[in-house]
């Protein structure tokens, strides 16, 4: 807890923490000053960006590549580098990432720099359409269902066209967030994504059988929208830290039970108080930057645990 905590005793500690809550609301931005429509998807390679940004016969080449016309060619994915690099430096990235989702219930990400050694001592910023498409973090030590062997450790990230970059920002820099599906050397779903896709392409395939069987004969494709709901609980980290169940388990094991919990229910579509309002909007801003639509917020059920949509 550092050596101020460790000088105090518990009551004392928690007085002080709730004395620094109760003052925390949130850097919050000015809307009137700053638009969102100006600012969202900032952070987002999205089509309009690539739109304004690439040539047009490459464009109408992704666009077909998204939509299932076309496979993807080299020569296209090297441009869309190339743009991709530029776009991504002038924003102040340093680094770039294939970021997936692999069966641990989390993301994973290995940086890459833009620099390449030029052999007099400078360098110089490159990425090349095969960085872009293709990456081989190792899969040894990510899970896989049984799904191979152990020695069989090599792993591949692939690019998902049809989920825009982004750019991650932090205190300590910009990092280009490349969305790839993760698969084994035989081809084998290593990820979350894989399955996704596939069940999409699926469902498509067979509403577009639904649809023809109906007389519909002019849809050449359905999009389906599908995720689970965005629900959380609040805690604070200062009293978060204060937790070690909270810190190794994710939820409460010792203590007592509050004083007033959901039986009420009148926690439910209430009104939201001034320090989760605060957290809402830092967290809607930095979604809309990446190009997230979110537009519900609501308290749930329980005590401190609300809801995005």
């Amino acid at each position: 807890m550092g050596i101020f905590f460790d000088t105090l005793k518990n009551e004392d500690i928690r007085r002080y923490i709730v004395k620094n809550v109760r003052e925390n609301y949130g850097a919050g931005i000015d809307f009137t000053k700053t638009p969102i429509e100006e600012f969202y998807g900032s952070n987002c390679f999205s089509n309009a960006v690539m739109r304004e940004t690439l040539p047009k016969n490459i464009y109408r080449e992704v666009v077909a590549v998204q939509n299932g016309e076309k496979e993807l060619t080299l020569e296209v994915a090297e441009v869309v580098a190339a743009v991709m690099r530029d776009w991504a430096l002038s924003r102040g990235a340093s680094h770039y990432t294939h970021w997936f989702h692999p069966l641990t219930g989390l993301t994973a990400e290995k940086h890459e720099s833009f620099i390449s050694p030029t052999g007099d001592g400078r360098v110089i910023m490159e990425f090349s359409g095969r960085e872009l498409i293709k990456g081989e973090p190792d899969a040894s030590s990510f899970p896989s269902g049984g799904l191979r062997a152990t020695f069989e450790a090599r792993g591949y990230t692939a690019w998902d066209v049809t989920s825009p970059a982004f750019l991650k920002q932090d205190k300590t820099g910009t990092t280009l967030c490349i969305p790839t599906a993760f698969i084994s050397y035989y081809g084998q779903a290593l990820d979350k994504k894989v399955p996704l896709l596939k069940s999409i392409d699926a469902l498509g395939f067979h509403a577009l059988r639904v649809l023809r069987a109906l007389g519909n004969v002019s849809t050449k494709r359905v999009f389906t929208t599908v995720g689970a709901e965005q629900e959380y609980f609040l805690v604070d980290k200062k009293y978060y830290d204060m937790r070690p169940d909270l810190i190794l388990a994710g939820r409460t094991i010792f203590g007592s039970m509050p004083a007033k919990g959901q039986e009420m229910e009148n926690h439910y579509f209430g009104a939201i108080k001034d320090r989760a309002l605060g957290f809402m909007r830092e967290l809607n801003t930095e979604l809309w930057k990446v190009g997230i639509p979110a537009k519900i917020q609501h308290n749930e059920v329980a005590p401190n645990q609300f809801e995005l949509a």
